[in-house]
C-alpha cells in the first residue's frame, strides 16, 4: 500500500502515524515544506521516501510530488495528514489521484460550520440558531430572535481562532468593524458544559474504538481569556451521547477516519450539536486513549488502513485527564510538587509547542486513575494559584 502523508513532522508526534503505518507494511510518502535535513530522526525513520516543495500552499506543487510518487511507487491508496488545516486540500488530490476518502463534494460539511447543522439534524440532534451574517442588519435579525449573546466565528475556521462572544450592540458593532474578510456565522449562546464523542470509524462506518471526554470550558474561553484548562474520558459514556455519537457517524458518513464531534450538555440527557471534526482529536488526545484503554491507537489506525482490520479488545479502565498551565499564571505548587506528590498518576508531561500554548497551555500534564474524585483532586492541585 502506497500512503502519502502531509506535514509528517508537525505537530511533532504524528511521527508516530507514520511509523506504525510502515511497520504495517505501507510506503509512507512524506510531502512537507521543510528540508529533510531539519526533520527529526523519529520522521525520517518513519518515512519511506520525502518529497520537499517550498510551499504547503502551492497545489501546483503538491500535485507534481504525488505525480512523482505515482511514477515512482505506482497509485497513491491512502492520502491524508490527520490534521484539520489541510482536509481541503487533501480532498482536492483525492479527487485529481482518485484516491479513497473524503472527496471534495463532501469536504463543506466538516468545515463549514453552516453545513454541518443539516447533517446534524439529519442525526437527530438539536442546533443552535444561526446563520451566515454580512452586515449588521443580518446579525441584528438573528439577534431579535436569540437575544445577546451570541457568538461569532468563522464559518470555515480551525479551533477557536478568531472566535468572539458578543455581549451587546457596543460588541457587536466593534466586531463588524474590525472583523477579517471571511464568511461568519453567528449563533446563539449555548450555556453547557461541553462534551466530545471521540474514536476512529472502519470502512463501513462502524467505530472500531471510541470514547468520550468532557471539558472544564471551551477552547474559546481558554484562547481570548488565557485561562489554563483541563478535560478528561469517560470510563461509563452516557447511553444518550453514545446513542448520538453513533448517528453523526452515519450522517457524516465517516469511512475509514478518526471523529471528534462536540456537543453542549444543557441537562441530563439533553445535547445540543457544537461541530464535528473529522480528524483525531486535537493535542495529545490520541496519547490518552491509549493511556486510558491500554492500547495503542497509533497501530489500531494504521491496522485499519493497511489490512482493513477492525478487531480491537479495549475497556475504559482509567479516567485520562489532560490539565495545562500558563507561564503568566503564579501557581502555588511547583512542578516538583506536584511531582511528589503525584507521580505515580502522571503518564506523560508536555512542553507545548508555541502555536498550541494559547489553546493547550505551555506545560501539559497528562494523568490516569480508575477515581474521578483522585483525578479532580490532581487537577486543582495543579491549577491552585497563589493567593
Amino acid at each position: 500500500m502506497n500512503v502519502v502523508f502531509l506535514s509528517p513532522h508537525f505537530p511533532p508526534h504524528y511521527h508516530r502515524f507514520c511509523l506504525n503505518l510502515k511497520a504495517a507494511g505501507a510506503n509512507v510518502l512524506g510531502i512537507g515544506d521543510e528540508p529533510y535535513d531539519n526533520l527529526a530522526q523519529e520522521v525520517r525513520t518513519a518515512l519511506t521516501e520525502y518529497y520537499r516543495v517550498d510551499d504547503m500552499h502551492n497545489y501546483e506543487s503538491l500535485v507534481r510530488a504525488c505525480g512523482f510518487f505515482t511514477h515512482r511507487y505506482g497509485k497513491i491508496d491512502r492520502l491524508d495528514s490527520l490534521n484539520e488545516y489541510w482536509l481541503s486540500t487533501e480532498a482536492r488530490l483525492r479527487d485529481d489521484f482518485n484516491i479513497f476518502g473524503v472527496r471534495g463534494r463532501e469536504i463543506d460539511f466538516i468545515r463549514r460550520k453552516s453545513c454541518m447543522k443539516a447533517k446534524f439534524c439529519e442525526a437527530g440532534v438539536r442546533v443552535a440558531r444561526g446563520k451566515i451574517v454580512q452586515t449588521l442588519d443580518d446579525a441584528h435579525g438573528l439577534i431579535h430572535e436569540t437575544g445577546y449573546p451570541v457568538i461569532a466565528k468563522p464559518d470555515d475556521g480551525v479551533g477557536a481562532i478568531a472566535t468572539y462572544r458578543l455581549n451587546g450592540n457596543q460588541d457587536l458593532t466593534a466586531f463588524f468593524a474590525t472583523k477579517p474578510d471571511t464568511d461568519y456565522i453567528m449563533e446563539e449562546f449555548i450555556s453547557g458544559t461541553i462534551y466530545s464523542y471521540d474514536g476512529l470509524a472502519d470502512r463501513s462506518g462502524n467505530p472500531v474504538f471510541y470514547t468520550a471526554h468532557t471539558f472544564s470550558q471551551g477552547i474559546m474561553e481558554t484562547v481570548n481569556e488565557a485561562r489554563h484548562l483541563y478535560y478528561y474520558s469517560l470510563r461509563d459514556i452516557p447511553a444518550s451521547l453514545e446513542k448520538i455519537g453513533h448517528e453523526c457517524l452515519r450522517a457524516f458518513n465517516v469511512r475509514e477516519r478518526f471523529f471528534h464531534i462536540e456537543f453542549f450538555q444543557t441537562a441530563a440527557d439533553q445535547y445540543v450539536s457544537l461541530e464535528v471534526n473529522m480528524r483525531p482529536p486535537g493535542g495529545y488526545t490520541t496519547d490518552m486513549f491509549n493511556y486510558a484503554c491500554d492500547i495503542d491507537i497509533y497501530r489500531v489506525w494504521a491496522e485499519l488502513l493497511v489490512h482493513n482490520r477492525t478487531a480491537v479488545n479495549y475497556t475504559r479502565d482509567y479516567h485520562c485527564c489532560y490539565a495545562s498551565r500558563k507561564f503568566k499564571q503564579r501557581y502555588a505548587h511547583s512542578h516538583a510538587d506536584i511531582l511528589a506528590h503525584y507521580g505515580s498518576f502522571m503518564a506523560q508531561i508536555e512542553s507545548v509547542p508555541g502555536v498550541f500554548s494559547c489553546a493547550l497551555g505551555d506545560i501539559g500534564y497528562i494523568f490516569r486513575s480508575k477515581s474521578l474524585d483522585e483525578v479532580l483532586e490532581i487537577v486543582r492541585f495543579i491549577h491552585q494559584t497563589e493567593n
